[in-house]
């Protein structure tokens, strides 16, 4: 066996180990994670190259975390790589266990391109677990302001600066808080932080939600200013211009700059907008931003570094409302031994239903039961009446002098028929008809004949009623089964749309758990409506059926005891 033939036979044997390891589970400990993916595939955000030291923000909600279990500072949180071994830095943002948001950033060590298996783990469910220490997960080259904190100035995420006046902020933002301009500038003083060398290299990217995009001040810093003209972005880094990308009113879009090689670039929601030389000019002045300007900002980041197309993309794109780059699930504690993250479509569900979804889904489940029950009872007592009445019938017509003594041979307790024509027994014997001492005499009048018929008329009457006895729960589950069902989504709907509202958080990945679980309430409430009318329809057949059978033999028992005992 050559050297060539060991290498092939360890590494087929290290691609099937890789999914036991992919699948173990980091600490027993803790008791659930998120298993957070990256799509750079053509169904994600497609890249050309890997990305590295890319810091993302992950969304932890109520349909791919479990706060429950999770302590209610956040503070067992630990972010894993995909090997399930490497922790990596991160920086929790917001953590709201009574609303069930989250907002966690993470320093990716590389995004590789083309792929969907670009993956973290968030893990949670230790009460025992110490608080992590606050690490700066931008990096050093990185001023990132979040605009999160509860009042007074903004600052940035290493505490080095805090602008000069206190900020408004919108607490549901793009992703937790954000800084709400009202055209007054927000102003950042000069210092180490916001000194930048001629010709240096500088990354720029913000999130901006203008109410007016034809005018205002994005960021000015120095010779270097960003501005709204007329829907498009217009850089100004010296002498240079560059003006691209369109900006819609009231709505979120990304703005990156990106210096480096003489060159400035701009992007605007992660698409190359405008290019041109342009290298940066000395900076040493404070930052300002919002002048002229009414609306939101967010995720302010300056970087000491050119940033990569694909860097863009992909930060655009994870920070931002589109769902194509970021997927979650929720798993617990041994489900990836079990085979895999995603333990069913239906668990996923089944945890994201709210508690009016579970009231209409209990009800309906009681109706179920309900309707089911008769079903089954319905459909038992027409078979054993059908049954019995086509005996009973047979000997009905073949009866000649015994016709009133049938009862002799044997009783059918199921029959219809036979309830029937007791009834009539009943009626003729009180008028002495049928008895032993009047076999083949002729009493009976026409009057007497009309009444025995009533009689028999009547008992078929209820007879009819006995047998579409509780048939009306089959039409309230019909009816009321999909308006139920219907109601429990239209409130989980409303609930869900109102906690996106209080989050700010628009992801698709936020919204489609609690939408799809509230469409489960309708799935549930026309899983009752339809066994329960295919089962109403049938019975309801039979049911006529045997009516229509009762109608004759009332009119053939009555016609043979006229033509028997009537008079002539």
């Amino acid at each position: 066996m050559t050297r060539t033939d060991l290498a092939r036979i360890a590494l087929c044997a290290a691609l099937a180990a890789a999914p036991a390891l992919a699948q173990a589970w980091w600490n027993k400990d803790w008791t659930t994670r998120t298993k957070i993916t990256l799509n750079t595939g053509a169904q994600g955000v497609t890249t050309q190259e890997a990305v590295a030291g890319l810091v993302v923000p992950v969304r932890l909600h109520s349909g791919n975390f479990d706060f429950a279990a999770a302590k209610e500072d956040g503070s067992d949180l630990r972010v894993i790589a995909a090997d399930d071994l490497t922790p990596l830095k991160a920086s929790v943002e917001r953590f709201d266990g009574i609303n069930e948001l989250a907002v966690v950033w993470v320093q990716l060590p590389s995004v590789l391109p083309g792929t969907d298996k670009n993956a973290i783990h968030v893990y949670a469910g230790n009460p025992k677990a110490p608080p992590e220490p606050i690490v700066n997960v931008q990096g050093a080259d990185t001023l990132a302001l979040h605009f999160s904190e509860a009042e007074g100035p903004a600052a940035d995420a290493s505490a080095a600066i805090r602008s000069e006046q206190p900020v408004q902020r919108e607490p549901n933002g793009l992703l937790a808080g954000s800084l709400r301009l009202s055209g007054q500038p927000v102003t950042w003083p000069a210092g180490e932080k916001l000194r930048a060398g001629a010709g240096t290299a500088l990354t720029l990217a913000l999130w901006v939600k203008p109410e007016n995009p034809n005018q205002g001040t994005l960021v000015e810093w120095g010779p270097l200013k960003l501005s709204l003209i007329a829907g498009a972005v217009q850089v100004d880094a010296g002498p240079a211009k560059l003006t691209g990308g369109s900006l819609p009113p009231a709505a979120w879009a990304h703005v990156a700059l990106v210096v480096g090689g003489g060159k400035s670039t701009l992007y605007v929601n992660g698409a190359k907008a405008a290019e041109a030389d342009a290298p940066l000019p000395a900076i040493d002045a404070p930052l300002s931003v919002g002048n002229g300007l009414a609306g939101l900002m967010d995720e302010l980041q300056l970087v000491s570094a050119a940033r990569s197309a694909d860097w863009v993309r992909l930060s655009a794109a994870a920070q931002g409302a589109d769902g194509k780059l970021v997927a979650s699930v929720k798993e617990a504690s041994g489900e990836a031994d079990a085979g895999g993250g995603n333990h069913g479509y239906l668990g996923i569900l089944v945890k994201n239903l709210t508690v009016d979804a579970w009231v209409v889904i209990i009800i309906l489940g009681i109706m179920f039961v309900v309707a089911a029950w008769v079903m089954v009872v319905k459909t038992l007592l027409i078979g054993r009446t059908d049954r019995d009445n086509r005996s009973f019938l047979q000997r009905f017509r073949g009866a000649t002098t015994d016709l009133l003594h049938l009862e002799r041979g044997g009783a059918h307790p199921n029959s219809s028929l036979f309830r029937l024509y007791q009834a009539g027994v009943r009626e003729l014997r009180k008028r002495h008809i049928g008895t032993d001492e009047q076999v083949g005499s002729a009493v009976l009048s026409g009057a007497s004949l009309d009444a025995v018929k009533a009689s028999v008329d009547a008992d078929l009457v209820r007879e009819n009623h006995k047998l579409n006895a509780q048939m009306v729960l089959l039409t309230i589950a019909i009816s009321g089964g999909p308006f139920l069902g219907l109601l429990g989504t239209v409130v989980g709907v409303m609930i869900t749309f109102a906690a996106i509202a209080a989050a700010g958080d628009v992801n698709v990945n936020a919204i489609a758990p609690g939408i799809a679980a509230a469409l489960l309430a309708t799935v549930a409430g026309l899983g009752v409506a339809i066994p329960a009318l295919f089962a109403y329809n049938w019975l309801a057949s039979r049911i006529k059926n045997i009516s229509a059978d009762m109608q004759i033999f009332v009119d053939e028992f009555v016609t043979r005891v006229a033509e028997t005992y009537g008079q002539r």
